[in-house]
C-alpha cells in the first residue's frame, strides 16, 4: 500500500500505570508537539487523530501480590485494545501514542485477533533495550511494562493473558525483539525455555544492522501483517535520553534509521506502537522530535536519493 493509499489513525494513551517511572503519560502530547501529525501528512497519509483514550489514575502504590496497578493496567490495556481494533476495522493503520509499554499487550492482542479474524500472517518486532518476558516471580518490582510479551505468551495473571478471551496470543515465532541489551536473569531462563528470537545487542555488534533486518524480515510477503513495537529506549540514550529507563550501548541514529527504511522497504507495516518516550527526562523534546523522524522513515523517507 502507498502512503497516499494508507490511512491512519493516531491513538493516544496517556499513561505510566505500569511503569517505574513517572512521566510516560506525558508522552503523546510531547509526539504530537514535536509534529507528527504533520509529518506524517507531509509523507501523503490520511491522518486521523483520534485524540487520547482514558483509564484510570496511576495511585503509585507498591505490589500486590506480585504486580503493581494490575486493575488499572487491564483497565488502560482494553481501553488500548478496543482503540486499535476499532482502528484496524475502520481500515485505517493505528499508531499508539504512549505511554508506557505494557499498553503494547492491548495493542498486539487487538492486532493477533484481527489477523486470526481475515487469514492474516503476523510477524512482531520488537524494538526495545529490554526483553520485557518477566514475571510476577521474577521482578521484585511489579511493573508490569516489563512483563508485556510473557502475558501475549500466555504467561502471567489470567486478567492480561486473556485480555480478548483467549490465549496465548502470540506464538514463538511471530516475534523478534531487536535491540535487547538488558535482561535479568530469571527471565534470561524463561527466554531460552520458550524460544524466543532475539537479536540482542552483541549479535548486532557481530554481524550488522542490515544482516539482522534481513533475517527479522525473512518470510514477510504479501499476507503478513507486520506490527512495529517501538520502545523508545531501543535507541542508545546518547540520541534519546528521553526514556525512563535508559540502557548505554543502544543502536545509533544511523542504525535506527536503517531498521526503519528496512521496515519501509518491506511494504507490509500495518500497525505502530511507540511508547515509553518520557518527557520528564528529556532535553527540549529531542527524543520526541527523533522519534517522530524516525517514525517518518517507517513510512518512506530516506536520507538517500532512491
Amino acid at each position: 500500500m502507498s502512503a497516499r493509499e494508507t490511512r491512519v489513525a493516531l491513538i493516544g494513551a496517556p499513561t505510566d500505570i505500569g511503569a517505574g517511572h513517572r512521566g510516560a503519560s506525558m508522552g503523546p502530547e510531547a509526539l504530537r508537539v514535536a509534529g507528527i501529525v504533520q509529518a506524517l501528512r507531509a509523507r501523503g497519509l490520511d491522518v486521523f487523530d483520534t485524540g487520547n483514550i482514558g483509564g484510570p489514575l496511576n495511585p503509585w502504590l507498591p505490589p500486590v501480590d506480585g504486580y503493581r496497578h494490575l486493575d488499572e493496567v487491564v483497565a488502560w490495556n482494553r481501553a488500548t485494545m478496543d482503540a486499535v481494533g476499532a482502528a484496524l476495522a475502520s481500515d485505517r493503520l493505528p499508531i499508539l501514542l504512549g505511554g508506557d509499554h505494557s499498553l503494547g499487550l492491548g495493542s498486539i492482542t487487538a492486532v493477533a485477533r484481527h489477523c486470526r479474524q481475515n487469514g492474516r500472517t503476523l510477524r512482531v518486532l520488537w524494538l526495545d533495550a529490554h526483553a520485557d518476558f518477566n514475571t510476577s516471580e521474577l521482578t521484585p518490582s511489579g511493573n508490569v511494562h516489563g512483563m508485556p510479551v510473557a502475558c501475549l505468551f500466555g504467561i502471567g495473571p489470567r486478567a492480561l493473558t486473556h485480555l480478548s478471551g483467549e490465549a496465548p496470543m502470540l506464538l514463538p515465532d511471530q516475534i523478534r525483539q531487536i535491540g535487547v541489551r538488558s535482561v535479568d536473569e530469571g527471565e534470561r531462563r524463561l527466554v531460552r525455555e520458550v524460544g524466543l528470537d532475539i537479536y540482542d545487542m552483541r549479535y548486532i555488534d557481530e554481524i550488522g544492522i542490515r544482516q539482522v533486518m534481513t533475517q527479522a524480515l525473512y518470510g514477510v510477503d504479501e499476507d503478513t501483517h507486520l506490527h512495529v513495537s517501538f520502545d523508545v529506549d531501543f535507541l542508545d540514550p546518547a540520541i534519546a535520553p528521553g526514556v525512563g529507563t535508559t540502557v548505554s550501548g543502544g543502536p545509533n541514529y544511523r542504525e535506527a534509521q536503517l531498521v526503519m527504511e528496512m521496515i519501509a522497504d518491506s511494504g507490509r507495516l500495518g500497525s505502530l506502537d511507540i511508547v515509553e518516550l518520557n518527557p520528564a527526562f528529556d532535553l527540549h523534546n529531542k527524543t520526541a522530535q527523533l522519534a517522530v523522524d524516525l517514525v517518518e522513515s517507517l513510512f518512506g523517507k530516506s536520507t538517500l536519493m532512491r
